[in-house]
């Protein structure tokens, strides 16, 4: 089988793509290497199963050629987060709509695409009510709104599966910080301190290596779990920014925590989730909260500085 990876090189994909290529996939990455994504793929060179193309992932005269190569679609590129959205309005919609929506005109019906959206697109939701697949997607940034409106697309379109991804943590080829539990691991490690901005606010988490596994996972039972949307998140891990940060103070205990009760959050978003839906198809995530944790406190030992962002 031959998958496309659009943005291959970046924080998923650089997990994504190697695994892929142990279970015998042929994968092409088509990225155009802006962030500090340049050597994250290296070690894929020796497999001859491996083939980079350089470019922009909205270039249609690009996407025409290799979308007619390749049996799976996995388009990772786009601009990620509400505020790197904000900070580059046009390429957020560019990147993370337009370039799906020609994705979705050239493939062909037989052709297959797993899409990450976010479930950032559930917005703000009720106390103690978990969103699932069914609740209403009402996304409060430009970020979900882009992503909410890909995934509609190829929903309506046929032959896909949509990944509502949660807020994505742990160490990766290509590391990010700017993700919240990356983050505030980043300032216990090296600040001691951190600030919160409404702390009582909540979200769910999933290690990247799990969210590999979840693309892995819905091309290896697409037949089953095609023309769906799956929430891909810790079922125990639906935590107030508070929580997180008590959980990170419990393996670095001269961690601070401040709360800022007069300053509002950029990203307002606010719900907890249901996972159990994709559960039902037989995922299971492997890594906790606590071993993402520990995993991070190590890899920051070598990481010294944050030009790890997507800004």
């Amino acid at each position: 089988m031959n998958i496309l990876v659009t943005g291959g090189a970046g924080y998923i994909g650089s997990t994504l793509v190697p695994l892929l290529l142990e279970k015998g996939y042929h994968v092409t990455v088509l990225d155009n290497f802006y962030f500090n994504n340049q050597s994250s793929l290296l070690t894929c060179c020796k497999n001859p199963n491996f083939n980079v193309v350089e470019g922009d992932a909205r270039d249609e005269s690009i996407l025409k050629v290799e979308i007619a190569k390749h049996d799976v679609i996995i388009p990772l590129a786009a601009i990620v987060g509400a505020p790197a959205c904000d900070h580059d309005k046009i390429g957020a919609k560019t990147i993370n709509f337009d370039q799906i929506k020609i994705i979705n005109h050239l493939r062909s019906k037989d052709q297959i695409v797993v899409y990450p959206n976010t479930n950032s697109g559930y917005g703000i939701g009720k106390p103690g009510i978990l969103c699932n697949e069914e609740s209403e997607l009402k996304p409060i940034s430009l970020y979900g709104i882009t992503k909410c409106d890909a995934e509609n697309l190829l929903l309506s379109s046929g032959n896909a599966v949509t990944l509502r991804l949660a807020t994505v943590f742990g160490v990766s080829p290509r590391m990010r910080l700017d993700l919240l539990v990356n983050d505030f691991t980043f300032r216990a490690v090296n600040d001691k301190f951190v600030v919160l901005f409404e702390a009582h606010f909540k979200r769910n988490y999933i290690h990247v290596a799990d969210v590999a596994k979840a693309f892995i996972h819905s091309i290896e039972n697409f037949d089953k779990m095609k023309n769906n949307a799956y929430n891909v998140g810790l079922s125990n891990a639906n935590l107030s920014k508070m929580e997180l940060c008590e959980k990170i103070k419990e393996f670095i205990p001269n961690f601070h925590i401040m709360s800022n009760d007069f300053a509002k959050d950029p990203d307002q978003r606010n719900y907890i989730v249901d996972n159990s839906k994709i559960e039902n198809t037989g995922y299971l995530p492997n890594v906790s909260i606590d071993e993402g944790i520990i995993e991070l406190i190590k890899g920051y030992k070598m990481i010294k500085n944050n030009n790890y962002t997507t800004l």
